[in-house]
C-alpha cells in the first residue's frame, strides 16, 4: 500500500470529564489539518448559507431564524466532522450497528424542530423521519462493501422524493440534502481511515 494510504485505526486515550466526552463524541485524535478544514470550511458554508437565507427572513420570527441559525451549523459542521478520519475511526471501530443507529435516531428532534416549528406540516416530519431510518437501516444491512452504493443510493432517492413530494419553502431549500448528506454519506458509510501527520499518538 502506498506510504500516504496506510490505515489507522488506532484511538488515542480520551480526557476525564466533558472534555472526554466531546473527543469520544466528534471522534477522538482529530488532527490540526482536519480540525483546520472543519473551521475553515465550515465557516465558508455557513456564510454562503447566511447570504443566501438571510433576505428570505423577513416574514420569520426571532425563534424562527435563531432555531434555523442552530441547526444549520450542526448540520454544516456535522457533515465535516463525520467525514473525519478521527470519526471514521471511531464510530466505525466495531461491527456493531447501535451506536451509529443511535447517532442517527436523535436527529429525528431534528426533523421534528423543522416540521412543527419551521414548516408547520406534521405529514413532513412523519415522512421524514421514515425516511431517516429506514435509510439508516437499510445501510446498515448491507455488507460492509456494498455500503457506499447503497448509502449514495438511498441518499438521491430521499431527495427526489423531497423534492415531488414533500417540497419545503425557498428558506430551508438546503435542508434536506445537508441533513441526509451529514447522516446517510458522512455518518454512515464505512470507510479505512488514513494515517495523518500531527493527530495525537495513542497511549500504550
Amino acid at each position: 500500500m502506498r506510504g500516504d494510504l496506510q490505515a489507522d485505526w488506532a484511538i488515542p486515550a480520551t480526557s476525564a470529564g466533558w472534555a472526554g466526552r466531546l473527543e469520544r463524541f466528534m471522534g477522538p485524535g482529530k488532527s490540526r489539518a482536519e480540525a483546520a478544514v472543519e473551521y475553515v470550511g465550515g465557516a465558508i458554508c455557513l456564510l454562503l448559507l447566511v447570504s443566501y437565507c438571510w433576505p428570505k427572513f423577513s416574514d420569520r420570527s426571532v425563534a424562527e431564524i435563531a432555531v434555523s441559525i442552530v441547526i444549520a451549523c450542526d448540520v454544516v459542521g456535522g457533515v465535516l466532522t463525520n467525514a473525519t478520519n478521527s470519526a471514521k475511526r471511531w464510530y466505525h471501530r466495531t461491527r456493531s450497528s447501535g451506536g451509529r443507529l443511535g447517532f442517527v435516531a436523535v436527529h429525528t428532534l431534528h426533523l421534528a424542530v423543522v416540521g412543527f416549528l419551521l414548516l408547520d406540516d406534521p405529514v413532513w416530519f412523519v415522512a421524514n423521519t421514515l425516511l431517516l431510518l429506514g435509510s439508516a437501516l437499510l445501510i446498515e444491512s448491507v455488507p460492509a462493501g456494498l455500503r457506499r452504493p447503497v448509502a449514495m443510493a438511498a441518499y438521491m432517492a430521499v431527495l427526489l422524493v423531497n423534492l415531488i413530494a414533500f417540497p419545503v419553502p425557498a428558506l430551508l431549500a438546503w435542508f434536506v440534502p445537508l441533513f441526509y448528506l451529514k447522516l446517510l454519506v458522512c455518518h454512515l458509510i464505512p470507510e479505512v481511515p488514513i494515517a495523518t501527520r500531527g493527530r495525537p499518538r495513542p497511549s500504550m
